[in-house]
């Protein structure tokens, strides 16, 4: 009969009691089938309130959930061998218990779980704040509950004779096979006969009492699934409504910050350099808000050397869509008329390919050395990808107009973090730049800066970067790329130091990129990863910002893909042992500001690679670049075209052209050997080797040269690579 109760879409039934296990959560370890790969993997399973949660580990339940099946809509079968499989929502999931009996209790509490959650799930729908009811429903809805109660009631009465008379025949039939033969078999069939007539009765009795329960609930059922319908979608529609209204609004407010005279109708000028200053004092001196307390165990540091001798520190750690904000104060009395960036690129084709036909033999390998069709790639180059770390560059014009070094240094850190935003949705490789390629990006007009890479090496892949800003900073890198196909997943090490300084405090920043891993290369759905100091929630970032005595002062807080926040620490205690032998500290703060924000992908991201509305303009045809730069590369150019066998056939050609140029320069330096000439290595033309006398170690510096060369047009040092 609990059947025909889950199958009901109604409200919970007055008077209705149901036989049940505990109604509280249900935990223990299943196997739950991952893929062909994997096979069963041990999983820890809660059962709670209707919910079926698996983590990895017992430790995982307060932190991550790797998946929730409702059991409401669930469909419930077992198996063989301990087998169960749920289906939910069009997927499967296939589990295995140690044991028979194990298998039996979990199927038991989900039953119970399910049939609970049924009645509950509709007695929400049915008496949420969805609107009156009409009274000529209510009353016909009363009145069929009742009826389904008192049917109920009656089954209830039914099974409890059918036990009691069952019983007592079984006690009969035995008694009749003791006395078989004997004077009194007479008496005692006649009084098993009777018994059986009782147990006929009642049993017809239950039946027909089934039948009414069953036809009631048949002729309402069609009329509850109806309305819920209804409800249904109403409700997605409402959700469709304020989804559209807050892209409208996104849409406004990235328009307004792009160019707020055109809503205001005042000509920006210098003042507003003052309601900068004025938001900048408002985040770090809101001491009204009440404390907040947060608990943090510090690890990893990012460096910090200014001029003179005092050193402060961030230390933190990181767990693992952006467009820009224009923030303009280079003082200018009006504002210029600037270039319409485009905002779109064709859509990416939907190419099939067999990712394991060609990744089976990488296992163990370096990537840039394996020559892959343009299909796992995006139509960018790496040079493009490091110059996307620009992308929330007002972080550091707001950091240059800083006093404090400690909210300095806030800003900084939320500058490192930004970088990672738009990876969470871009799985798919650039294009490995070809030795002597280069890539600009000038924005003096925009935000100040100009932007210049270069690929200064091959094998190993290395690239490196200048930045220079009218705003009062500079940034520079030398990177170098290692990258290991492990079989299920792909990592990507950056190696080598970002820096950046200050041009007015002399204060020197220096930091590292961490090792991003794309997991389910072979099987399953593509995500990304950055592999940071924290192993609580994932993408989550803290750190700890402290003065030159160590004090801590402020506490960082976010995840890499959304936002970071600031809050300023009023006081300290010593807590409890953490993990790992690391001791932690709980600080008293007052409430956190929003260091950083990260902006909404553009519309139509998801077909365009997910790229944020700056990558969108970075492969933009320029006029004047240098004939090496990124965008003149006809394999990507192709690429994003969507023309992808025109494109694999020019990367071929590309990469040929490349080896063949490889070989000819070691065909000289061997040459040279053998008459006992001195030889020098590749040059790369923009940049130099140096000495780094913050590090010590050997990285590329900008020479000088890029910018006076585009403004004469005289290109003759470049080579010819494309």
């Amino acid at each position: 009969m609990n059947e025909l109760v889950k199958s009901l879409p109604s409200p919970t039934l007055p008077g209705l009691q149901l036989p049940c296990l505990d109604t509280g959560s249900y935990k223990g370890w299943l196997f739950k089938w991952t893929n062909y790969l994997k096979g069963y993997q041990r999983r820890w399973f809660v059962l709670s309130n209707g919910l079926l949660s698996y983590y990895r580990t017992q430790a995982e339940m307060a932190h991550t959930c790797r998946g929730t099946i409702p059991l409401a809509t669930a469909y419930i079968e077992v198996g063989d061998t301990c087998h169960l499989v749920l289906t939910s929502g069009g997927r499967s999931y296939h589990l295995k218990a140690t044991s028979e009996g194990e298998c039996q209790r979990w199927v038991s509490a989900m039953q119970q779980a399910k049939a609970n959650s049924t009645l509950m799930m509709h007695h929400s729908d049915d008496s949420g704040d969805e609107g009156p009811v009409p009274q000529e429903d209510r009353v016909l809805t009363q009145g069929v509950l009742k009826t389904l109660a008192s049917k109920l009631d009656d089954l209830s009465t039914c099974n409890e004779l059918i036990g009691k008379h069952g019983a007592a025949l079984q006690r009969s039939l035995s008694e009749l096979e003791e006395l078989r033969g004997s004077a009194d078999s007479t008496d005692r069939v006649k009084s098993v006969n009777e018994r059986a007539t009782l147990f006929r009765i009642t049993s017809n009795a239950m039946i027909n009492v089934c039948r009414d329960f069953l036809d009631v609930a048949e002729s309402q059922s069609r009329r509850w699934q109806k309305t819920l319908q209804h409800e249904r979608e109403q409700r997605h529609h409402l959700e469709e409504t304020i989804e559209q209204l807050a892209k409208q609004h996104n849409s406004l407010e990235r328009a307004w910050k792009e160019n707020p005279t055109s809503y205001t109708g005042v000509e920006r000028s210098q003042e507003g350099d003052v309601s900068d200053e004025n938001e900048e004092a408002e985040f770090f001196d809101a001491m009204e808000d009440s404390p907040a307390f947060i608990t943090v165990t510090t690890s990893g540091n990012i460096q910090h050397k200014r001029s003179g001798s005092n050193q402060s520190m961030m230390s933190g750690g990181m767990s693992n869509d952006w467009t820009h904000n224009e923030n303009d104060s280079s003082g200018t009395n009006h504002m210029q008329l600037r270039r319409t960036r485009r905002s779109r690129i064709p859509d990416k084709p939907n190419y099939s390919l067999n990712l394991w036909s060609i990744m089976k033999n990488c296992i163990g390998k370096d990537l840039s050395k394996i020559p892959m069709p343009v299909n796992f790639n995006e139509p960018l180059s790496m040079l493009q990808r490091l110059t996307e770390d620009l992308e929330y560059s007002e972080l550091l014009d707001r950091a240059a107009r800083c006093d404090s070094t400690l909210e300095q240094m806030c800003l900084v850190a939320a500058f490192s973090v930004s970088s990672y935003s738009t990876t969470v949705h871009r799985t798919a490789k650039p294009f490995n730049p070809l030795l002597g390629e280069t890539y600009e990006l000038d924005r003096l007009e925009e935000y100040g800066y100009r932007s210049i890479s270069e690929q200064v090496s091959h094998h190993p892949p290395a690239a490196a970067h200048h930045v220079t800003s009218q705003r009062g900073w500079t940034l520079w890198q030398h990177i170098t790329i290692d990258s290991k196909f492990r079989g299920k997943y792909i990592s990507v090490m950056p190696l080598g130091n970002i820096h950046l300084q200050f041009h007015s405090s002399g204060n020197h920043y220096v930091w590292s990129k961490v090792t991003s891993t794309v997991h389910n290369i072979i099987v399953g759905k593509l995500w990304i990863d950055q592999v940071y100091f924290s192993r609580e929630v994932p993408r989550k970032v803290t750190g700890v910002i402290e003065d030159r005595e160590g004090t801590a002062r402020y506490i960082l807080s976010g995840t890499w893909d959304d936002k970071m926040e600031s809050a300023k620490i009023v006081d300290s205690s010593q807590g409890c042992g953490g993990s790992e032998g690391k001791q932690k500290t709980v600080y008293q703060t007052l409430q956190p500001k929003l260091l950083w924000k990260k902006y909404p992908l553009p519309d139509n991201a998801e077909n365009m690679h997910f790229f944020s509305s700056l990558a969108l303009t970075l492969n933009e045809p320029e006029e004047g670049i240098a004939p090496t730069d990124s965008r003149l590369r006809p394999d990507q150019r192709l690429m994003e075209a969507g023309v992808w066998d025109e494109a694999n056939t020019q990367k071929q050609r590309l990469e040929e052209c490349q080896r063949l140029e490889r070989k000819r320069r070691e065909a000289q330096a061997n040459q040279a050997l053998e008459e006992g000439q001195d030889i020098e290595g590749y040059q790369p033309l923009w940049f130099e080797k140096r000495t780094d006398d913050t590090t010590g170690e050997s990285t590329y510096i900008y020479r000088g040269g890029y910018w006076e060369a585009k403004d004469r047009q005289d290109w003759s040092q470049c080579p010819e690579i494309f």
